[in-house]
């Protein structure tokens, strides 16, 4: 089978942008978040023994996803055909997916991780994603809470004050799902987030953890579901600032550029 039938019949669909998580729209730092975001996921290291064959062969398939709409002149032409080049370089050969990734996307720091968030808060960039994320997902606090980066259950207040100035100004749409929102949901959100943190917590009390080396070793106890935060925080900071990680990891923008 081919790129795209491979696609459909492993993740239900055959549009790449769908495989990865990510808009037709979205720029290539979008895109590489959204790759790396998705390949975290079903990352062959990751995987029971049963299951790494499997994960290996969709760990292959997002890594030719990416490969495609990551170089240009494919992307430009499935967009335009919906066809993929299937002899075309960047999926000819037995490529090594597995160091593909790993150049890609080098290893962060605890502290990288604590520097950014100082930082990031409350910042210009976070302003741009609140609203991109509101846009993307069409009001959906649920998704929202899930997809901006360091946010906390308790930034909720703050995050539906920054959407609701937005709104008024004419900045980003007025959405039912946002100012229609039931108080059930709001509050099922706040319990399961409460219910991960103290999960969270005692697992990392129970192991003892607490340095760089911890984290790791804290991230492969967790079972899949109360993973899936900490994973999304580390997918999303790697594969936005991960190539400068070794250097002490730079400066957020004061400008979106957007991983």
């Amino acid at each position: 089978m081919g790129l795209l039938e491979d696609c459909e019949a492993t993740f239900g669909s055959p549009d790449l942008y769908h495989v990865l998580g990510v808009r037709r729209q979205a720029s290539p730092a979008e895109i590489r978040r959204g790759y790396h975001r998705a390949s975290l996921r079903v990352h062959p290291d990751r995987a029971e023994p049963q299951d790494k064959e499997e994960a290996t062969r969709r760990f292959q398939i997002l890594g030719k996803a990416y490969a495609v709409l990551s170089d240009a002149e494919q992307r430009a032409v499935y967009d335009e055909q919906g066809t993929v080049d299937e002899e075309g370089e960047a999926l000819r050969g037995e490529r090594d997916w597995q160091e593909y990734w790993r150049l890609l996307f080098k290893k962060i720091t605890v502290k990288d991780i604590e520097d950014f968030e100082k930082s990031y808060k409350d910042s210009e960039e976070e302003l741009a994603d609140i609203k991109a994320a509101y846009v993307d997902f069409e009001g959906d606090m649920d998704r929202i809470m899930e997809s901006v980066l360091c946010v906390e259950y308790t930034d909720e207040p703050r995050i539906r004050k920054i959407i609701e100035k937005a709104i008024d100004a004419g900045e980003v749409p007025s959405y039912k799902a946002f100012v229609k929102e039931s108080k059930q949901k709001m509050i099922a959100r706040k319990r399961r987030a409460e219910k991960e943190a103290k999960e969270a917590e005692k697992t990392k009390d129970e192991l003892g953890l607490g340095g760089e080396s911890d984290l790791k070793a804290l991230i492969q106890s967790r079972n899949k579901d109360r993973k899936k935060e900490m994973d999304d925080l580390l997918a999303q900071l790697e594969a936005k600032y991960g190539s400068n990680a070794k250097k002490g990891g730079r400066k957020p923008a004061t400008k979106k550029g957007k991983k």
